[in-house]
């Protein structure tokens, strides 16, 4: 991977001066609020979080696009991405930092279709791939190696062309750089705004400048939005109460050890609850084996962050208002409604406040690492929506953030 995140150790040694460098404190008026007028409850829900936040009335658009959570490229650029752009090319509207998507407007943009020249060359890599492996069906020994070798190349061409073509994506991600005319769909695109690529900006194919902020607040019914908007104010004010738990597979690595992958990651639940221990804000529980939380395991459940149980939900939190967590899966937020245990609409159906996810296959790099996101959240400084671009690797690509951007649940934390 050409961007490559940067050491837990470099990182550390930067993040106490680059959040003022990267951000700036996101206010009411540079939120623009979109609705899907096709979606029933949309624009009310719309209407609701803006009276309740403060958000001028004219920070709201009103788009006409599917209600279904998946949509077409063509649809997203047309139905999407033109009237967002369209708004902030008017005069007086540069002020906009991030945009808040609202119950209806779709969760996944699929994958620009081939054209027939594109359909015919991949179709030819294949009939390649068959031609061999029928030559090897009856190949003697002497010409064996050879063709299992040519066999190989053939499948590795054929891997590298998937991946390239690989270019569904998260509406959410994929709108971040609605103000960028022209960029690669394949993959991703390195975030400028996460702490991780912060010593090499300029190698960044996109600058801070180009990226907006992007969250939604979305559920499997309009109830549950509510709710989300008036348990993120009731916490604010109240500051968020409860206990952190975090759920690693694996003990804590010996120290100096060189970690990548799975076991980053695994690390990192480690290095955020040791975090959350250091500074005393509440009370901390770790589970540090392959053996999930349980049924019963987390009452009074104020933060989680844990992995790996795809696509099945296991109840054993008892979530207080105004909750954050996310867990580290696959599929977690392939979709918000139905009948589906994925950990983002459980989380959500059972009373968080905040949670993210993929809608398809992210790989883990993409998730915002649990050290990070903890660390700039418990500032207490930065909203949820700053927490997660400020942790989170890449654009374009997978990744969700359901809550309310603004919410800053330790605001008024008596032990800053």
């Amino acid at each position: 991977m050409k961007y490559r995140l940067f050491s837990l150790a470099l990182f550390f040694a930067v993040a106490l001066v680059v959040p003022v460098q990267g951000a700036a404190e996101l206010f009411p008026e540079e939120i623009l609020v979109v609705a899907n007028k096709k979606a029933a409850r949309s624009v009310g829900l719309a209407g609701y979080y803006m009276q309740q936040r403060n958000i001028p009335s004219d920070n709201l658009l009103q788009v006409w696009i599917t209600d279904k959570e998946v949509c077409s490229r063509k649809e997203y650029e047309k139905s999407l991405v033109a009237p967002v752009r369209r708004y902030l090319q008017k005069e007086g509207r540069s002020r906009i930092r991030c945009l808040v998507l609202v119950y209806g407007v779709p969760l996944k943009v699929k994958s620009p279709e081939l054209s027939g020249k594109e359909k015919r060359v991949f179709q030819k890599i294949l009939q390649q791939k068959q031609n061999i492996a029928d030559k090897l069906q009856i190949s003697d020994s002497g010409d064996r190696e050879r063709l299992e070798e040519e066999l190989k190349r053939i499948k590795q061409k054929i891997r590298s062309e998937q991946s390239r073509r690989n270019m569904g994506a998260s509406v959410d991600s994929e709108l971040a750089l609605v103000q960028v005319e022209k960029y690669s769909l394949s993959m991703w695109i390195p975030n400028p705004f996460c702490l991780q690529f912060q010593n090499r900006q300029d190698e960044l194919p996109v600058k801070k400048k180009q990226v907006l902020f992007v969250s939604r607040l979305d559920g499997p019914d309009p109830q549950t939005v509510k709710r989300i908007i008036d348990d993120s104010l009731q916490a604010e004010k109240k500051g968020l109460q409860g206990r952190a738990y975090f759920d690693a597979r694996w003990s804590k690595p010996e120290q100096g050890k060189k970690l990548s992958g799975y076991a980053l990651y695994d690390n990192s639940v480690h290095r955020a609850a040791k975090f959350l221990q250091q500074i005393d804000v509440m009370e901390v529980n770790k589970e540090s084996s392959e053996h999930l939380f349980q049924p019963g395991d987390c009452p009074q459940t104020a933060l989680y962050c844990g992995w790996y149980s795809l696509a099945r939900y296991v109840d054993a939190f008892t979530w207080e208002a105004g909750s954050i967590g996310y867990h580290i899966a696959s599929s977690e937020c392939t979709t918000l409604k139905g009948k589906s245990q994925v950990w983002c609409k459980r989380m959500l159906e059972k009373g968080v406040a905040a949670t993210l996810g993929p809608v398809s296959e992210p790989y883990v790099q993409a998730f915002p690492l649990p050290e990070i996101f903890f660390r700039v959240l418990l500032d207490g400084f930065w909203s949820l929506g700053e927490c997660y671009f400020l942790s989170l690797p890449y654009l374009s690509w997978k990744m969700v953030l359901v809550g309310d951007p603004l919410y800053r649940p330790f605001k008024n934390r008596s032990w800053q």
